[in-house]
């Protein structure tokens, strides 16, 4: 007599289940064998580390005293010291490590480490088009805000969503450099003075010295944005060809701002550049013209000229 076909149905799903069980004890294991393999592995490199210090420290006594051919020794010994430091930051950046401050804050003592290079990879697209898509939607923002809503409420959703965008910048980018992420420090500590002055903008009380530079903010961000965007696709078009040359790795950024290798076809973003520095400096003129009103009682005008300036 033939089985019913329910459980034949049955059947079939619970031998799944017995293959999927002895999968995952699997998994674990390999799961087990893995965090003890990074822990081997970030112990070992903590200890090349401090033997390596050590034996620069020695070299470095070593050199005073030594002749030529001693020299030349100690000295590619050095450079093969300083290779090796680079080894390891490649290898850390497929190992758990300790969260900054500032991601402890955030986000508290979480292992952000993204073991593959895809992972790595899409985080860093997504991480671009955030900026690129957030750029589109604050040039939108500040039209809205000059030529539709004279209005102190959508005033204040602009400024807000410029903090947040700025905050969830530094955030990103702190990610990103735990997994190996060459950014520069200037570039980060740009967007954290970035957020602390978006919000000296937000607190920027209603009243005559904020309608005097009201405009002038609104066109500026325009302006900026609309540049932002045209460098965004002007240095992605670089990074692309750089990465298929082998010359970049596949975390380095589109940054907005100049790099060495960005004077090739740039002719037609530098007039858009300068004329934005200028304005930058338009604006810190008249934020010290406004901090010398004798109507100006607001703190945000002097520190706003932080934010020209950055």
């Amino acid at each position: 007599m033939s089985k019913p076909k329910f459980q034949t149905e049955w059947d079939e799903i619970d031998e799944e289940y017995q293959q999927l069980q002895e999968t995952h004890k699997i998994y674990r294991q390999k799961l087990e064998e893995l965090t003890n393999l990074q822990a081997t592995c970030s112990n070992a490199i903590s200890k090349q580390r401090k033997c390596l210090k050590d034996l620069r420290r020695s070299l470095k006594k070593c050199a005073q005293t030594s002749d030529e051919k001693q020299l030349e020794l100690i000295t590619d010994i050095k450079t093969q010291i300083k290779e090796k430091e680079n080894v390891f930051f490649d290898m850390e950046a497929y190992l758990p490590k300790k969260n900054g401050l500032y991601l402890n804050l955030v986000l508290g003592n979480v292992n952000i480490t993204l073991l593959s290079n895809q992972a790595k990879f899409a985080y860093k697209d997504e991480y671009e088009k955030f900026k690129l898509y957030m750029t589109i939607i604050l040039m939108f923002g500040a039209i809205t805000c000059l030529f539709f809503l004279n209005c102190r409420v959508t005033d204040e959703i602009f400024n807000f969503l410029l903090v947040w965008y700025y905050c969830t910048l530094t955030i990103r980018e702190s990610i990103l450099m735990s997994n190996g992420s060459r950014i520069k420090g200037w570039w980060v500590s740009h967007h954290y003075v970035s957020t602390f002055l978006s919000g000296v903008m937000l607190t920027w009380p209603e009243g005559p010295m904020y309608q005097m530079f009201r405009s002038q903010f609104l066109a500026f961000s325009i302006y900026q944005s609309f540049v932002q965007f045209l460098q965004y696709y002007y240095q992605s078009g670089c990074l692309y060809r750089l990465r298929a040359l082998g010359e970049r790795n596949q975390l380095d950024l589109t940054v907005e701002g100049f790099q060495s290798w960005m004077w090739r076809g740039l002719t037609f973003l530098l007039p858009f550049l300068f004329f934005g520095h200028f304005w930058q400096l338009y604006n810190s003129v008249t934020l010290f013209r406004l901090a010398g009103h004798e109507d100006c009682k607001e703190w945000q005008v002097r520190v706003a000229i932080g934010r020209s300036i950055a």
